[in-house]
């Protein structure tokens, strides 16, 4: 057997049971993989079947708001994949009839919508011969075939999409490209591949030269930046004061107000920014937590300190809630509440 051929029978005898591989529904393979896209495969079960219990179909998301996506998406970060999937289905309910778009050069025109991910649908759904390129892949043919080209360069892609177009099974598109993900996740992983339990490891280049563990080649990673966020929570009659956020990462997501600089600042200029910003006469605060919460995301590492405000302050205007719940909020906002609003 080949190496797709191989690939599939073992995929048969050892794919892995999701809960979107029971259909071929383009909707639910699509939220599937924009979930997937930035969260793994046993994190994203959970989120996958809270979503679809909200949204069980196109129309149903198409017809729903921006605030109660988000509330469902809470949790799985990269917020703007929920933005997109909103934007997109409500395109497909108004220009398409409801109809989701059946072939790679459709769907790639999707918002949000990559490469892998019109090719992962097309293939899945429709039975488009496609090949994927996620991490996975990327992992398996730089071990394959040797390939030192560094899988984290954009120049390093056409060299990758090349092996895996030939590589590609000549029917049962969709099976095969789930197979090799499989494959990748369970016996080829990042660290302590399974080689031993490999059924390609005659056709792998590294494995014959035992150089399995210098691939994949990445170059060095950028340099990662901090900021430093300072919350203050104010209360009135028991309530908390909250903000919606305009613009960045978590765009239309709600916070405690905050304070944004590339340094930790002094308790007096923290109390100086929020006397100004609020056109406060006197403000006394302390902390809820001594020590900096980090929270990291790919690019950003956020060092965060939550304050809180002494006494009854009653600003105009402004949303008080002590029912958090009916609020999308970041993790780092949920961890903070569920904490320490509850023991304050």
């Amino acid at each position: 057997m080949n190496f797709s051929e191989l690939i599939l029978d073992w995929y048969d005898k050892n794919k892995r049971v999701l809960p979107w591989r029971s259909s071929k529904n383009p909707y639910k393979i699509w939220v599937s993989e924009i979930i997937l896209q930035q969260t793994r495969v046993a994190q994203g079960i959970s989120y996958y079947n809270r979503f679809i219990n909200s949204f069980p179909d196109l129309k149903s998301l198409a017809q729903s708001n921006e605030k109660e996506v988000l509330l469902k998406w809470q949790g799985l970060g990269y917020y703007s994949r929920a933005r997109n999937l909103l934007h997109s289905a409500k395109y497909i309910y108004k220009n398409l009839n409801l109809k989701f778009p059946c072939s790679y050069d459709k769907i790639i025109k999707l918002k949000g919508v990559g490469d892998y991910t019109a090719s992962a649908i097309s293939s899945i759904c429709f039975n488009e011969k496609k090949a994927v390129l996620d991490g996975n892949v990327f992992r398996i043919l730089s071990r394959i075939f040797e390939i030192d080209s560094p899988i984290n360069l954009s120049s390093s892609r056409k060299i990758f999409k090349q092996k895996a177009d030939f590589l590609i099974a000549e029917k049962r598109y969709g099976d095969y490209n789930q197979a090799i993900m499989d494959f990748g996740s369970l016996i080829c992983k990042p660290k302590n591949p399974l080689c031993s339990a490999c059924v390609v490891s005659k056709l792998c280049k590294s494995f014959k030269n035992d150089t399995v563990t210098k691939f994949p080649v990445k170059t060095s990673k950028n340099r990662i930046k901090t900021i430093y966020y300072e919350y203050i929570v104010f209360e009135n009659n028991n309530k908390k004061m909250i903000v919606k956020i305009n613009h960045g990462i978590w765009k239309n997501l709600f916070q405690f107000p905050s304070y944004t600089s590339e340094k930790k600042q002094s308790k007096n200029k923290i109390i100086q920014f929020f006397l100004n910003k609020y056109k406060l006469r006197e403000l006394n605060i302390s902390l809820y937590n001594d020590k900096f919460i980090e929270h990291k995301l790919s690019h950003l590492k956020i060092k965060s300190r939550f304050w809180k405000a002494e006494g009854n302050i009653n600003l105009e205007g402004q949303i008080f809630t002590d029912i958090f719940k009916d609020y999308p909020m970041s993790k780092l906002m949920h961890n903070f509440i569920e904490k320490y609003i509850k023991i304050h």
